[in-house]
């Protein structure tokens, strides 16, 4: 899917909201565990809920690896069921991976060629050589950690290295990588006061922004300093959408959250 793509979608559902598929059979409603695939169960339970609210999907895929053989066949089902019944929505292999050129090669047909995903979540600590195997795919995206939203992020992303922020570093650099259009970051909505700067060095990238909801990240906060003139972000729920029921209306429920956010973005959408 191309970034123009991603934006017509977006203006055309008033939302740029993306769920999480982060699954754990300890938490999903306990009548689906007597299916063949639980996880698949589940999954298409609320993709048929919320499909209409979303504009992109993310897999967590560690929470799919867990189950072995059995989890990574319901991500193969999952995605195919996305990409055969709502081929307009954005996928994101929630995978982070990041090795050297010849590896990270293989991730690259896993998820872009073989899964087709649009895009993949990578960690750019071994440099551009491990990045360009993603890039060279086209019209897929390579979502680069930037700024994320957890504890440990301060012990290394806003460390600063000849007065610059790692963090800072990392997205400068990036954006003198070939084929850097197809770049996106991962930019955490609790660190809000942070977008301003990553705007000012990325201005036209799309930011992938988790810790909206569970997390208490501030959807308006993010919003005020990260959307640009093509919207330019990609708002991820997972936890506070895909268990706000553990009973049988859990699907109905998960709308609902989806719902909310949706029209809280469609608000913001409507003022720019």
């Amino acid at each position: 899917m191309t970034t123009q793509e991603l934006v017509t979608q977006i203006h055309k559902k008033k939302s740029f909201l993306c769920i999480g598929l982060d699954i754990d059979l300890a938490k999903i409603p306990s009548h689906l565990l007597q299916e063949e695939d639980p996880i698949f169960a589940f999954n298409k339970a609320i993709i048929d809920a919320t499909h209409h609210l979303a504009v992109a999907y993310k897999p967590n895929t560690a929470f799919y690896e867990a189950y072995g053989l059995q989890g990574w066949k319901a991500l193969e089902k999952t995605i195919n069921y996305l990409n055969k019944n709502h081929p307009e929505i954005y996928t994101i292999a929630d995978a982070k991976r990041g090795d050297i050129g010849n590896t990270s090669t293989r991730y690259a047909k896993a998820f872009f060629s073989d899964l087709n995903f649009d895009s993949i979540t990578v960690a750019p600590y071994m440099g551009e050589d491990s990045v360009v195997p993603f890039l060279e795919f086209e019209n897929k995206h390579t979502i680069l950690l930037a700024l994320t939203s957890n504890r440990g992020a301060f012990d290394f992303q806003t460390k600063k290295v000849d007065g610059v922020e790692v963090y800072k570093k990392v997205i400068q650099t990036s954006q003198t990588w070939k084929n850097n259009r197809n770049l996106m970051y991962v930019v955490g909505a609790t660190k809000a006061e942070y977008f301003k700067e990553i705007r000012a060095i990325a201005p036209h990238n799309f930011l992938l922004v988790p810790g909206v909801g569970a997390q208490g990240g501030s959807l308006a906060e993010v919003c005020k300093y990260g959307l640009n003139d093509e919207i330019g972000l990609l708002v991820n729920s997972s936890r506070g959408i895909i268990y706000a029921s553990a009973e049988a209306n859990f699907a109905e429920a998960a709308a609902l959250k989806a719902k909310e956010l949706q029209q809280e973005m469609e608000e913001i959408l409507d003022k720019q």
